[in-house]
């Protein structure tokens, strides 16, 4: 049942991060919010991918680390002033969340 509350806490944290996105300026629209959206987009298609294989171990690292970079680029749109602190804050406890459950289902499917 893991994957099933994975894929639906990552829906949560994109139609929050579409919220937040809308306010980011007309210039970083094609720029970074799209990057974003695209990171978004990707870790879904590894959760449905972990989902359906039956050697999950590299994909799910590969998730782990497109996590990462989702975090890296909405701690960049907050250095950069496109996203208010409280919605940052609040966007990044969703990510954190995420990595945390896919930690688990890493450690779960390791054996450790």
């Amino acid at each position: 049942m893991e994957p099933l509350i994975v894929k639906q806490k990552h829906e949560d944290m994109m139609k929050y991060g579409y919220i937040c996105l809308k306010q980011f300026p007309k210039s970083e629209r094609h720029t970074l919010s799209a990057e974003i959206r695209l990171t978004m987009y990707e870790i879904d298609k590894l959760i449905i991918r972990s989902q359906k294989k039956y050697f999950k171990k590299t994909t799910l690292q590969d998730l782990d680390i497109e996590i990462a970079h989702l975090k890296t680029k909405i701690r960049l749109a907050k250095e950069l002033g496109f996203l208010p602190f409280n919605k940052y804050e609040n966007w990044e406890k969703m990510v954190l969340e995420l990595g945390k459950m896919v930690g688990g289902w890493i450690k779960k499917i390791s054996g450790s």
